[in-house]
């Protein structure tokens, strides 16, 4: 049962990875066919992400209001339903709206399966649970770019959208055997102010970036709505503070532990979460691949990914997180950038390798860092710690996406020429910078920074052998 409910939860970021890696890889053909360009075709990416940043925060009100169980199985029903819209759009329009939808299924599945899972695991075991809820959730990259490649190449595009039907069905039904039913109640009321506030802080800075890159809209529509978001982001602020109940308890930030968690992996995350968008454009539009051909090369990371799982828990009681997650930083930072220099006379095995150590390196420090959030966070705060990791982490990535289109937008226009392989360089090489700065938010935690995650458990054994021995 240890593994088992883990698998289960893990069901949800299965599908989430399988669809964004899905998406990376199709993304010109859907360009293409809907009459758009690839770079505008990026707002369906924002507009998944705007959801997710809205409706996170909730998630643990929702769960502590109806139950995670009966939550999760919406949650996936919902999910499953935008991905039905999304075969069926014809326009960006529509196509947006319809990742809106998916996203706000999306927004309750993987806070609400991290929820699940920290309450049901002790401390000393929480790396490893971690790892078993994220490694089929890494299937998804695995098998998302080839299968989204081959669909798209040799049938239709949106074909990739009805794969999460049938997982979707299968996810509920296991849900439905093995979540617990008898979890306690809280009938707290909701913070509507702070849900408003929230909702326009996180939608508007997300959305706002994004439009500042877009081609398509002026560039001060998109200033404008990331000053509005950032007001309300204060207003927020403002509220929490003398809210007796806030949907965000931001009073977790005060322990250090945490704060760095969330910033420093926030910060690392603005690169990771171009690379999605990134990578698939410059082999397909660089380098003249063809989507299956595509995908068959960025799927190689999740290799890399799922096989350093087995082995995190033991590096960081060894090496501890403090260290790990320094050099993890410039080590996966470095292997973004190593991106900028690949070129279409590159060797593909030479481009396979450096791949499959990159996802080496990331899967470790995310491993690391979801874990070290809440090391320090009591059983009884967890519902709302989960969604302030959740919304950084989903804010973050939607900044990556919107810096990454924001580089190359400034790139071409430098340039005064059409997008090319040197602009995809010059994007890799400057997130690659961003991500590197997560190293001195990991140089101020404590050498015994989250020692209770990774020897704590070794300690108990021993200490109950000895008192046998005794």
């Amino acid at each position: 049962m240890k593994r088992i409910v883990p698998l289960v939860l893990a069901i949800a970021l299965f599908m989430e990875q399988m669809d964004s890696n899905v998406i990376s890889t199709s993304l010109p053909a859907i360009a293409l066919d809907i009459g758009t360009s690839p770079i505008a075709l990026k707002l369906a990416f924002t507009a998944y992400l705007v959801a997710l940043a809205i409706f996170i925060p909730v998630s643990g009100w929702m769960a502590d209001r109806f139950g995670s169980k009966n939550v999760f199985r919406a949650a996936i029903s919902v999910f499953v339903l935008g991905s039905i819209a999304c075969a069926l759009s014809y326009s960006l329009t529509s196509f947006v709206i319809a990742r809106f939808f998916q996203g706000m299924g999306g927004a309750m599945m993987t806070p609400i399966a991290r929820l699940v899972l920290l309450r049901a695991t002790p401390r000393h075991e929480l790396v490893s649970a971690m790892a078993w809820l994220t490694i089929p959730a890494l299937v998804g990259p695995l098998v998302g770019p080839p299968v989204g490649g081959f669909i798209t190449t040799y049938l239709s595009w949106h074909w990739i959208f009805l794969i999460n039907v049938p997982i979707g069905l299968v996810g509920i039904l296991f849900a439905t055997r093995v979540l617990p039913d008898n979890e306690e109640r809280l009938m707290r009321k909701l913070d509507w102010i702070g849900f408003g506030l929230s909702a326009m802080a996180m939608s508007g800075v997300v959305f706002g970036l994004s439009v500042i890159s877009l081609p398509a809209l002026p560039s001060y529509v998109g200033f404008a709505t990331v000053a509005i978001g950032a007001v309300c982001a204060v207003l927020y602020v403002m509220h929490a503070r003398r809210a007796a109940d806030p949907l965000l308890d931001l009073r977790l930030f005060n322990n250090q532990v945490f704060r760095i968690a969330v910033f420093g992996g926030g910060i690392f995350r603005f690169g990771i979460g171009a690379i999605p968008f990134l990578l698939p454009l410059m082999l397909q539009l660089g380098f003249g691949l063809t989507p299956f051909q595509s995908g068959m090369m960025t799927f190689v990371p999740a290799i890399g990914a799922i096989c350093m799982k087995f082995g995190a828990r033991k590096i960081f009681a060894r090496y501890g997180f403090r260290r790990t997650l320094m050099s993890g930083s410039l080590i996966a930072a470095g292997f973004v950038a190593v991106n900028g220099f690949f070129t279409p006379a590159t060797s593909g095995w030479i481009i396979i390798g450096f791949l499959l150590v990159g996802g080496f390196a990331r899967s470790l420090f995310f491993t690391g860092v979801n874990a070290l959030a809440f090391a320090e966070i009591p059983t009884d705060k967890t519902s709302q710690a989960t969604p302030i990791t959740a919304v950084a982490q989903q804010v973050s990535l939607a900044v990556g996406v919107a810096l990454a289109g924001g580089i190359l937008e400034m790139s071409t226009s430098l340039r005064d020429a059409p997008l090319g392989l040197v602009d995809f360089h010059v994007a890799f090489f400057a997130i690659a910078a961003i991500s590197a700065m997560a190293f001195f938010w990991f140089a101020r935690l404590a050498p015994n920074a989250g020692h209770e995650l990774s020897d704590s458990g070794d300690k108990t054994a021993a200490g109950s052998k000895k008192a046998a021995a005794g």
